[in-house]
């Protein structure tokens, strides 16, 4: 996946996480979602970064809801 897709899958993931989580300030999101794609870099294979990140990203923002609603 060239990197200028990558980079609007990425803005696609926030922007659906942030739909999702709207009790958790966009910033914050982004935050999560780039600190996961940080662990992909160097990777040479990038087709599933996108999904990867994704779903990374909402276990942590799910388990930081949980911390939230308790």
């Amino acid at each position: 996946m060239p990197l200028q897709d990558e980079g609007r899958a990425i803005d696609e993931v926030v922007e659906r996480l942030a739909a999702r989580f709207p009790d958790i300030p966009a910033a914050t999101v982004r935050e999560v979602v780039e600190a996961q794609l940080a662990q992909f870099d160097g990777s040479s294979v990038r087709d599933f970064v996108p999904v990867l990140v994704e779903h990374e990203a909402l276990e942590l923002l799910r388990g930081g809801e949980r911390e939230t609603q308790a």
